[in-house]
């Protein structure tokens, strides 16, 4: 089978179309056929050698495709069920062999795309917003990055429980994409002081939750940004880390500070699906909507990840395997 590997650490060059070998699925493993993977930060942050991977390896861990072979004692999948997955390591390939309690059924009127688009940025959007705040009607919520795929996702949740949703973005045309997800207010960062901003909108409230996958160049502002007892939650470092505060710094205005990554909250497979289901039952409502910037082929993994790396994407990036 046709599958990126990566033999070296660097920049997008160094994702090579490879011929490999095709795994069998072990006990409690199946052979997914795949049709489409969904391209995240992560795997740039790993291509760099920032959160290294054993050299060479294959990148990607979401996806979507058909089961095509089943090791011993699986018994709720079998040859032929559409399935998606996330945090399985391979899925920038034809074929991937994967832990079949990491599959989520694929709803007959989802296609591949889509699956490879929902399951990790959904599930993400799903315990950002219900895990560390019990958001009220009128809560201000900011989302920074709010025009990517997973920013999109979190204003149409958000808005969806109710909130006031402020989102930063870099320009006028991703200004728009927010909108149309449902911000209320945009902040553009690169023209405006986005903590002078939020105290403006909200008369010096300030937001009480706010989202941050930015890292570096956001977090000492969020720090201010945030109402009394506010609660902040950093998932990501799009950025580069943010710097150390120090802990009774919080005291002032009784901030909470919180950290979150997905695998710590699908811990059990009955804790996945259920995030899963309620991802794939707001898109099947129609209040959830995906936003799909552009399919690639395989071979194209370079240019998906220089576009994502350079910010010209508004919503998620997927590789296909056609």
């Amino acid at each position: 089978m046709k599958a990126i590997v990566v033999s070296q650490y660097g920049g997008p060059e160094v994702l090579q179309l490879q011929e490999v070998e095709i795994a069998k699925p072990g006990k409690g493993q199946v052979l997914v056929r795949l049709a489409a993977t969904g391209v995240n930060f992560i795997e740039i942050y790993q291509r760099r050698g920032t959160y290294p991977k054993k050299l060479p390896y294959i990148p990607g861990s979401e996806a979507a495709g058909v089961v095509e072979a089943i090791g011993e004692g699986v018994t709720e999948f079998g040859v032929g069920d559409r399935v998606a997955y996330v945090h399985q390591s391979g899925a920038y390939a034809e074929a991937s062999v994967v832990d079949a309690d990491s599959l989520i059924p694929l709803p007959a009127d989802f296609s591949f795309e889509q699956g490879a688009a929902f399951a990790l940025q959904g599930m993400t959007a799903h315990y950002l917003l219900h895990e560390f705040r019990k958001l009220k009607p009128g809560d201000v919520v900011l989302i920074h990055a709010a025009a990517g795929g997973m920013g999109l996702l979190l204003v149409q949740w958000a808005r969806h429980l109710g909130a006031r949703v402020i989102g930063t973005v870099s320009t006028e045309a991703k200004a728009q994409a927010a909108r149309e997800a449902g911000a209320t207010d945009i902040i553009l960062y690169t023209k405006q002081n986005f903590v002078e901003e939020i105290k403006r909108l909200t008369n010096g409230h300030g937001a009480d939750l706010i989202i941050d996958g930015v890292g570096k160049t956001t977090f000492a502002g969020n720090l201010e940004a945030a109402a009394r007892r506010g609660n902040i939650v950093i998932f990501g470092a799009a950025s580069g880390p943010a710097d150390p505060i120090a802990p009774n710094a919080l005291m002032v205005r009784s901030l909470s500070i919180s950290g979150g990554s997905l695998y710590n909250y699908i811990l059990s497979r009955t804790e996945m699906l259920s995030r899963a289901e309620a991802v794939i039952k707001g898109i099947q409502e129609g209040w959830l909507k995906l936003k799909i910037d552009r399919a690639l082929p395989l071979a194209q993994a370079a240019e998906a990840h220089r576009l994502l790396e350079n910010r010209q994407v508004i919503g998620k990036v997927i590789l296909t395997m056609q």
